[in-house]
Formats: structure tokens, C-alpha cells, sequence
């Protein structure tokens, strides 16, 4: 297999990493809260959710995005 050269990285960043773990945490919580029967937390773990992309689209325009100013793949 050839490597290409314009891979656009695939989220392979602080932003998308943070974001996905922060809603992999979150489904987790809501799903062993509805386990217990606690419908408040659940609804909490869903807001946690809903608030994720929030936190890295801001994470995005900080820097920390794909080819960001902060990244590791930004180039210098």
C-alpha cells in the first residue's frame, strides 16, 4: 500500500480525542445511572453529552483542531 501524502489526519487531535472521550465517559455514566434508576443523573450524563462538541469546537478554534496552531501536526 502507497501512504498518502494529503491524509487529513482523521480527527487525530487534542480537540477530537477530548471530545470523544468526554462523551464515551458521559454515555457510560448515563448508562449505569439508568442501571441504578437515578433519571436525574442520566439526564445530566445526556447534557455532558450534548455540551462535548461545544468543547471541541472550542478546543478547534484554540489551536488544538487537526493542523491547529497547537497540534502536533501543525507545521512550523
Amino acid at each position: 500500500m502507497s501512504e498518502n501524502i494529503s491524509e487529513p489526519g482523521h480527527g487525530d487531535s487534542v480537540a477530537a480525542w477530548t471530545t470523544v472521550t468526554i462523551i464515551l465517559i458521559a454515555f457510560s455514566a448515563a448508562t449505569l445511572f439508568f442501571w441504578l434508576e437515578d433519571y436525574t443523573l442520566v439526564w445530566a450524563s445526556v447534557g455532558v453529552c450534548a455540551v462535548a462538541p461545544l468543547i471541541g469546537l472550542a478546543l478547534r478554534t484554540a489551536g488544538y483542531g487537526v493542523g491547529g496552531s497547537k497540534s502536533k501536526s501543525a507545521e512550523h
